[in-house]
């Protein structure tokens, strides 16, 4: 099978096709890709993970599917909610 790994940081974005065998989860994908070479901060263990922007509670059994893309998220730097509330400030 062929899914693709994919991070992105404001800087850089990265997609890395990677061949896997059938039964292959997105842990073990993302640990053959390299993408921690790439991007040093990546700790595929810790990071959350998703596919197709859906996010996948357990990524070490989560299967994946020929063509799936696994995405790797950073964490938030500030709550969503938080961040609209000082702009409306802002502009008040």
């Amino acid at each position: 099978m062929l899914v693709e790994v994919a991070y992105a940081r404001p800087d850089k974005q990265q997609i890395v096709p990677v061949r896997v065998p059938e039964g292959t989860t997105m842990l073990e994908a993302v640990r053959r890709s390299g993408i921690e070479k790439i991007f040093p901060e990546v700790e595929p263990e810790k990071i959350a993970m998703g596919v197709f922007g859906k996010v996948v509670k357990d990524p070490a059994t989560h299967e994946l599917r020929d063509g799936d893309r696994v995405e790797l998220y950073r964490p938030l730097r500030i709550d969503p909610k938080q961040a609209r509330l000082n702009r409306a400030r802002k502009k008040a």
